[in-house]
């Protein structure tokens, strides 16, 4: 039986493994704030992303996809699990140990104000990590930031502007610019366009492409709007309640989902034709508290197929084709060997 930690491309092909990966958060509660529980943010994830690739990683909000991307990055410290950065743990390093890692692992943020620092120029927002990690000249500093704003699109006028005289469309360019100072080859998108106009979104999401295609950056592409992960991503990882309940390929995803979680999902993208009828899936009830998860699976509770055996047996991540992983019961009998 196949799983997504052991299966995939090989290893010099893969930039980032994550390992059965944990974050929960102390719930305190009381005068003397005792410890009255704990969230389950990210409970027990695995995946891979290979040098190049856009992963896309979805669900409903609260389902932990940021706090993974937080995790990953290490801007929050994991509670367990494993992160290999190019085959080197990465997970249990302090911050000195992770300074060298920096200038690989960068971040594009989902608010494209409050991630600039509204003191500074937007050229001083681009050249300050080049500043912190690269010991160049002024004018080599004053080179790189002009060559970076013409590569996303900025003006060379706006060099001398502060975030605040930008649209909103501008100031993620402008964070975009800020994570490509370095030259990294993963950059974590945590909602990248959720905050912009629908136009304004695809123009940042073909720059993103555009910049992946002539870098060669690699994407954790954090996102609710499938219709957006389906034009940016390779694959797509489902998210819910903290775990992982699909990993496939986008074409597989979204021509034949395996997991209810995610045909419910794909029920709510808005077709583009008005004379398309598309059945509508409805899930009953609440996404249950990530403080005290249901048993079995976590989804049972709102799966219109749940048995049994869902309420009280955790299904583990299997190969139903080849790279093809799900979990959940129902797809038991359809397991098949990896492909060769």
């Amino acid at each position: 039986m196949s799983t997504a930690t052991n299966t995939g491309p090989a290893p010099g092909d893969v930039l980032l493994e994550v390992k059965d990966l944990r974050k929960y958060f102390p719930v305190n509660k009381g005068v003397f704030g005792r410890a009255a529980g704990r969230v389950h943010a990210v409970d027990g994830i695995s995946f891979w992303i290979r040098q190049g690739e856009t992963l896309g990683l979805v669900g409903e909000s609260g389902c932990g996809k940021s706090t993974a991307g937080k995790t990953i990055l290490r801007l929050i410290d994991p509670t367990s699990g494993v992160i290999e950065w190019r085959g080197e743990r990465i997970d249990a390093l302090d911050r000195a140990g992770m300074r060298p890692f920096r200038r690989e692992l960068q971040a594009v943020f989902q608010d494209p104000y409050s991630s600039l620092n509204p003191r500074l120029r937007a050229a001083d927002i681009v050249a300050e990590p080049i500043r912190n990690y690269e010991d160049v000249s002024a004018a080599q500093v004053k080179e790189r930031v002009a060559w970076l704003f013409a590569k996303v699109g900025l003006r060379e006028d706006q060099l001398v502007k502060f975030p605040y005289e930008f649209s909103g469309g501008q100031r993620q360019r402008l964070g975009i610019a800020r994570a490509l100072a370095l030259k990294p080859k993963l950059i974590v998108c945590d909602e990248p366009v959720s905050a912009l106009d629908v136009s304004v979104q695809a123009q940042v999401i073909n720059l993103l492409g555009d910049l992946q295609a002539e870098f060669g950056v690699s994407y954790l592409f954090v996102a609710h709007d499938l219709a957006v992960v389906e034009h940016i991503s390779h694959r797509v990882a489902v998210m819910y309640l903290g775990k992982l309940v699909e990993l496939t390929d986008k074409k597989s995803l979204f021509r034949d989902p395996q997991h209810p979680y995610t045909e419910a999902l794909l029920s709510a993208v808005p077709v583009p034709d008005p004379g398309m009828k598309q059945k509508r899936i409805i899930l009953s009830g609440d996404v249950p508290s990530p403080i005290t998860p249901p048993p079995g699976c976590r989804f049972h509770t709102r799966c219109p197929y749940a048995e049994a055996r869902c309420r009280v047996e955790e299904p583990a991540m299997k190969e139903v084709r080849p790279g093809h992983f799900v979990a959940c019961h129902l797809r038991d009998i359809a397991v098949v060997a990896a492909a060769p």
